[in-house]
């Protein structure tokens, strides 16, 4: 049976308001990627957010925030079902993510001189050990100003991951001390300590350059993703593309200083010095606390 329907009424917005609508529609569909809130929309029409979200709301059905998510979620539908991208991806893709910070940790950080990184770690002694993290065994390096490295093993007792590590300084002494390094495994991973009362102190021992970069990586919002140019721009050296990830792919303390976070110029993933597997873990890790 068809029922037919038969409106009383023009129910299109007149005037100004039509033009409102419309604009908001617009910006919408063009920029969810942006996930644009409410104020930025009203900045960018010059009219108040509260004005706005009754004139949208009254003739749209739903607010200005339902609507994004509406649109959102229909792209993100699109990409996994045609495109069959991963969840993962998508949700990058679509511009979901939070506006909490990794350096929500409180990380507290300084960079040893260039003459101790060129010594390459003489004098230094580094007291390590492994301990289960969310994303595998990790193995966690420090001295005694802070956290120095955090990597992750993969292989059955952890040799190549350390042996990986302990190139970087090859001539520091290395002490076994999972006692001293218990700690700082627990205060990383977990977001309950994750507070101004306690500062993780972490040590950053590399060249000037990848030091530059590595503190960039600190500045990536939690949920968020950069490109490599991105970062480059950031230190004033657009060109530098290259050299940047190649000191990402350096970045001696994984998951506090946020490599995986740092995308190809295309958006995609690309590589992970501990796994594009791991990489990923972490990213789907954080989006659920972002």
């Amino acid at each position: 049976m068809t029922i037919a329907a038969t409106l009383k009424s023009d129910i299109t917005p007149d005037g100004a308001d039509y033009e409102t609508v419309r604009r908001v529609i617009e910006m919408i569909t063009d920029d969810y990627r942006d996930q644009p809130s409410l104020d930025e929309i009203a900045a960018r029409l010059k009219q108040s957010p509260t004005q706005l979200q009754k004139t949208f709301t009254h003739w749209a059905g739903l607010s200005p925030k339902a609507f994004l998510q509406a649109v959102t979620l229909d792209h993100a539908k699109r990409l996994l079902r045609q495109e069959s991208l991963p969840l993962l991806e998508t949700s990058i893709e679509v511009g979901l993510s939070g506006p909490s910070r990794l350096h929500d940790l409180f990380v507290t950080h300084e960079a040893m001189s260039p003459g101790e990184w060129k010594a390459r770690g003489e004098g230094l002694t580094l007291r390590w050990g492994f301990h289960p993290s969310p994303f595998g065994r990790a193995l966690v390096m420090i001295t005694e100003r802070g956290l120095a490295g955090l990597a992750f093993s993969d292989d059955e007792d952890g040799s190549a991951c350390f042996e990986d590590m302990a190139c970087r300084w090859p001539n520091a002494k290395y002490v076994e001390d999972r006692q001293a390094t218990a700690p700082y495994a627990a205060r990383v991973f977990d977001p309950a300590r994750w507070n101004a009362e306690e500062p993780l102190r972490i040590v950053l021992i590399g060249s000037d350059f990848q030091v530059r970069v590595w503190q960039a990586l600190l500045r990536i919002p939690m949920g968020k993703a950069v490109t490599y140019s991105d970062i480059a721009g950031q230190l004033g050296q657009p060109k530098a593309s290259r050299a940047v990830g190649a000191a990402v792919g350096r970045n001696p303390i994984s998951f506090v200083v946020p490599c995986h976070r740092a995308l190809g110029k295309s958006g995609a993933l690309t590589g992970y010095h501990w796994g594009l597997t791991r990489k990923r873990a972490m990213l789907g890790w954080e989006a659920g606390r972002a």
